[in-house]
C-alpha cells in the first residue's frame, strides 16, 4: 500500500538516526573529558564503585601528606634537641675539668660555672622557643599529663606512648609483688680481729683494693668504704638484722648504690690475708674468697600486663600504652594507680579515623628543672648556688646528673628517630603503593578508552551520514505518489 499520511520508513530512519547522533553526542562527551561515567545514566553501578574509590584515594593522599608534615615536624624537634646534646657535652667536660682542682684555680673553676649557667639557660630557651607553625616542641606541651600519682611510691613516671581512643583518659594500676633490692654483703663485728684483712671490692662503677689492720673499728671500716664508693658503686653502714643464721649480728653491711641484677657487691681476698666469713641477707653464710651477690629487679604488672623489670624501673610496651615507671626506694610489695589525663602527640596516618591508623607520640619537656630525676638530680641543680654547682664540690654527683639528662635526651632523639623510620616512612611506601593501585582501578571503570571510544566514535558517524541519507531517501519516496496522479 502507498500511504502519504504516515511515512514509515522515514519514522524507522529519524528513529535510528537520532540513536545514532545521541551515540555519537556520548562518544564525543568521553572524548573530550577523558571520562566515561560523566554522568549516573553513564554507569550507575560503576559510578558508585568510582565514587567510593575517589573518596578513599583523596583520603589516603591527605594520610600521605600527613605523615610527610609528621617526618617534618619530627625532623624539626630533632635539631633542637641535637643542639641540647651539644650543650650537655660542653657542660660535662666543664665539670670534669673543674675536677681537676690541683690544676685549676678557683677564678677558673668560677668561669666553668658562669659557662655552665649560660649553657643551661640555653637548653631552657631551646625547649621555648622551638616551635613547629606556632606549636611549640619541646617546653612539654606535647608530653603527657597525668593526675593522681603518689610521688611517694613512683619517683618518676615518663609516658612514652599513650591512645586515648574514645577515652577522656587511660586509667594505670601499677602492681608490684616484688620489690626491688641492692646487692647485699654482711661484715660480722670481728671480721678484722687481731690480724690484718685485705681483699678487692668490687661493685658495678669498678673495683678497689682495701685494708684493714689488726682490730679495725666498724665506724673505720665505713668510712674508709664509703670514702670510696664514688670508685665501686658500693656504700656501706652500720650493721644490724636478723634473719637466718644470724642473730643480732652487728658489724658493717656492703650494699649496691643501685637496684636490680645489674647492681652487684663483690669480695675477694688477696693472698696473704686472714680468712673471715660473710653473710647474705637472709644470714647464710658466704665465702668471703669471690663472693658475688646481686641485687633484685622489681616485678610487677601495668593495667595487668607483665612488665619489664630493671631495678627499680618497670616498663611496659603496648600498642596502647607506652609507660617507663621508676619506683620509688620505699616502695614494696605494693599497689598504686593514675590516670593519663591528656598531652601526647597524635599523628592521622591513615586513610580513616580510627585509633588502628593513628600514632601517639609524646615529648617531654627540655627545661632544666625537668631534665633528670629525684632520685639522681635535675640538670638545675649545676646552676650557681644549687646543691650540685662546682662550687659545692659534688663533682661525682653533677656527672651523675650529667650521665642521666645526657641519655634521656640520646632516648628521645632514638625514639623520634624511630618513630620517623620505623613508623612514618613505611606508613608513606604503603600508603602510595595504596593510592597507585586504587587510582588504577578507579580508572579502569571510570576513564575513557581512547582506542575504544575513537573506533565507536567513527561508527557513530558513519551510522549518522548514512541515516541522514536514508533519511532523506525516504522522505523523497512519498513523492512518488504524484506519478499515480498524473503529475
Amino acid at each position: 500500500m502507498t500511504r502519504i499520511n504516515s511515512n514509515i520508513p522515514a519514522l524507522n530512519a529519524g528513529f535510528q538516526l537520532g540513536r545514532n547522533q545521541r551515540d555519537l553526542a556520548v562518544s564525543l562527551q568521553r572524548l573530550s573529558t577523558g571520562l566515561q561515567i560523566n554522568r549516573g545514566a553513564d554507569n550507575p553501578a560503576g559510578l558508585i564503585v568510582s565514587e567510593r574509590l575517589r573518596s578513599e584515594i583523596a583520603a589516603v593522599s591527605q594520610a600521605i601528606d600527613n605523615s610527610e608534615r609528621a617526618i617534618n615536624v619530627i625532623a624539626t624537634t630533632e635539631s633542637g634537641l641535637t643542639e641540647i646534646s651539644a650543650l650537655l657535652t660542653d657542660i660535662q667536660g666543664l665539670v670534669v675539668e673543674a675536677a681537676n682542682s690541683g690544676a685549676f684555680s678557683p677564678e677558673e673553676i668560677d668561669a666553668n660555672q658562669l659557662q655552665i649557667d649560660s649553657a643551661i639557660d640555653s637548653i631552657t630557651r631551646i625547649a621555648n622557643t622551638s616551635t613547629f607553625a606556632g606549636r611549640k616542641l619541646l617546653d612539654g606541651s606535647l608530653g603527657y599529663f597525668t593526675s593522681g600519682v603518689d610521688t611517694v611510691a613512683l619517683a618518676n613516671v615518663n609516658v612514652l606512648e599513650g591512645n586515648f581512643g574514645t577515652r577522656s583518659f587511660i586509667p594505670v594500676d601499677v602492681s608490684v609483688s616484688q620489690s626491688a633490692l641492692q646487692a647485699e654483703l654482711h661484715f660480722p663485728a670481728s671480721t678484722t680481729g687481731a690480724q690484718t684483712v685485705n681483699f678487692d671490692l668490687q661493685g658495678p662503677a669498678g673495683i678497689i683494693t682495701l685494708s684493714f689492720p689488726a682490730n679495725t673499728s666498724t665506724s673505720a671500716m665505713i668510712t674508709q668504704i664509703n670514702n670510696v664508693s664514688d670508685a665501686t658503686g658500693v656504700i656501706a653502714s652500720a650493721n644490724g638484722f636478723n634473719a637466718g643464721n644470724a642473730t643480732n649480728m652487728s658489724g658493717v653491711v656492703l650494699l649496691s648504690q643501685g637496684y636490680g641484677s645489674s647492681a652487684f657487691v663483690s669480695v675477694e681476698l688477696q693472698t696473704g690475708s686472714a680468712a673471715f666469713q660473710l653473710q647474705d641477707r637472709s644470714g647464710s653464710n658466704v665465702s668471703a674468697n669471690g663472693a658475688r651477690l646481686e641485687g633484685r629487679d622489681a616485678v610487677g604488672t601495668i593495667n595487668g600486663a607483665a612488665t619489664v623489670g630493671d631495678g627499680l624501673r618497670l616498663k611496659l610496651t603496648s600498642f596502647l600504652l607506652d609507660v617507663d615507671i621508676t619506683l620509688d626506694t620505699s616502695f614494696g610489695a605494693s599497689s598504686t594507680s593514675f590516670a593519663i589525663t591528656g598531652g601526647g602527640s597524635l599523628f592521622q596516618l591513615g586513610p580513616r579515623v580510627n585509633v588502628n591508623q593513628q600514632e601517639t607520640i609524646g615529648i617531654q619537656s627540655m627545661q632544666a628543672n625537668k631534665l633528670g630525676s629525684r632520685i639522681v638530680g635535675f640538670l638545675s641543680d649545676l646552676t650557681s648556688g644549687s646543691s650540685k654547682s662546682l662550687g659545692s664540690g659534688n663533682f661525682s654527683q653533677a656527672s651523675n646528673v650529667l650521665d642521666e639528662v645526657i641519655t634521656q635526651v640520646a632516648v628521645l632523639r632514638g625514639r623520634l628517630g624511630a618513630f620517623e623510620r620505623n613508623k612514618l616512612q613505611p606508613n608513606i611506601n604503603q600508603l602510595e603503593i595504596l593510592t597507585e593501585n586504587l587510582t588504577a582501578s578507579e580508572s579502569v571503570i571510570r576513564d575513557t578508552d581512547f582506542a575504544a571510544e575513537t573506533t565507536e566514535l567513527t561508527r557513530a558517524q558513519i551510522l549518522v551520514q548514512a541515516g541522514t541519507s536514508i533519511l532523506t531517501i525516504a522522505n523523497a519516496q512519498q513523492q512518488n505518489v504524484l506519478s499515480l496522479l498524473g503529475g
